[in-house]
């Protein structure tokens, strides 16, 4: 049992861990903001256009039955904002590390001086 705690606490205190339990707390932040830059922003300005706020009102009904399309829509509508803004936060931390991983200098080819005593040194090695 102890060897099994060992391994889950090595497991869970691993980079990737812990990496993705920070980005699904700020997730979960960061849903709210874009609900509200959804529902608060954006909306109302489609609401301009399309004469509704929300497109969780609209709806039909068939016999008994009531379609509330708008719900579907407004979720479709969520997730492009969400996608979108995600997107862009990638490409710009993506930008960001490039700059940092600059590719480093080639090292200078060895010169024949430098070959001979590489191949004597494996040959004594060889030998050895």
């Amino acid at each position: 049992m102890k060897k099994f705690l060992e391994e889950f606490k090595a497991f869970a205190m691993r980079g990737n861990v812990m990496d993705l339990a920070v980005g699904v707390i700020v997730g979960g932040a960061f849903s709210s903001i874009t609900t509200s830059l959804i529902n608060d922003i954006i909306m109302p300005i489609v609401g301009v256009f399309v004469s509704e706020a929300s497109f969780a009102n609209l709806s039909v009904s068939v016999g008994g039955a009531v379609i509330t399309y708008g719900n579907f829509i407004q979720a479709v509508l969520n997730f492009v904002i969400l996608a979108f803004v995600v997107f862009c936060m990638v490409k710009a931390v993506n930008r960001v590390a490039r700059k940092k991983e600059a590719a480093p200098p080639p090292p200078p080819a060895p010169s024949g001086e430098e070959k001979l005593l590489a191949e004597i040194r494996d040959l004594l090695k060889e030998k050895g």
